[in-house]
């Protein structure tokens, strides 16, 4: 998502991939000590949130972030500068 990488490449956080087996979040991103688990779905099935489920389980803290589906809207997402959903601001 550009949105994200152009928020790591002006140094507004760090964006990572995270995998457990077969368990996966789509974004992980680090600003300072918080860490924020981002998924994005374009559906609702809960099944596709096990992932999320599994990252929430190895990091406790971190904060969960779902973009689509029953989550924030794309475009209400994008309209806010990164850092604003990474750091809860």
């Amino acid at each position: 998502m550009p949105h994200l990488a152009n928020a790591a490449a002006s140094g507004d956080c760090e964006v990572f991939y995270w995998r457990e087996r077969n368990r996966e979040v789509d974004f992980v991103a680090r600003a300072g000590r918080t860490v924020t688990a981002i998924d994005v779905k374009s559906g609702r099935r809960r099944e596709a949130f096990a992932g999320m489920d599994a990252f929430a389980a190895s990091f406790k803290g971190a904060r969960r972030l779902l973009v689509g589906g029953d989550g924030i809207a794309l475009e209400q997402f994008l309209a806010k500068p990164v850092e604003h959903w990474v750091t809860g601001g």
